[in-house]
């Protein structure tokens, strides 16, 4: 668990857990609607308080695979969930995503939610690389990335389709030693 000050509250950065599940979901759905860089719109995440559940403890009992929020007094206002493969020769590498309330935005809450991430998979003694995707587009978020060590990797071609318009997507990645 980390702990960080945000205009006077206390951001608290823990592992998700079963009962955080209702809570995420009424999170995500917000995030839809506020931001065009995620794989998902307004109210379309598309998951029952049950199958969030089951997702939450699936993630905490694998070995590769981290569930992680941000919350200021009691409120999801960010998350990140990252899942290594399932194979052996592809356990050692996942792809993450990463988001926070529009409210919250540029008050470093998504790079401490991704320095856990980076913390947490040098001491797992498994992931050796970490992955993402993100809108190319998106200036602020591959600033970010790059800035936490992140390199450029490759173009994913139409990888988007908003509002009846393509928007390709960056591959970024991030060696653990």
């Amino acid at each position: 668990m980390i702990e960080m000050c945000v205009n006077n509250e206390k951001v608290i950065i823990r592992e998700a857990k079963k009962f955080d599940a209702k809570a995420l979901i009424e999170y995500l759905n917000v995030i839809g609607g506020e931001s065009d860089y995620l794989t998902f719109g307004a109210e379309q995440f598309g998951r029952s308080v049950e199958q969030e559940e089951e997702f939450i403890v699936n993630a905490l009992n694998k070995e590769n695979a981290l569930f992680i929020i941000a919350e200021v007094n009691g409120k999801v206002v960010g998350n990140l969930n990252f899942s290594g493969g399932i194979r052996q020769r592809t356990a050692h590498v996942g792809e993450f995503g990463v988001s926070t309330l529009k409210e919250y935005w540029g008050n470093a809450i998504g790079e401490e939610l991704i320095k856990y991430l980076i913390t947490w998979s040098k001491s797992s003694g498994i992931i050796r690389k970490i992955n993402l995707r993100v809108r190319n587009d998106n200036t602020r978020g591959i600033s970010l990335y790059k800035k936490l060590g992140f390199l450029e990797e490759g173009i994913i071609k139409r990888d988007f389709l908003i509002n009846g318009e393509f928007y390709d997507s960056l591959l970024m990645g991030l060696l653990i030693d």
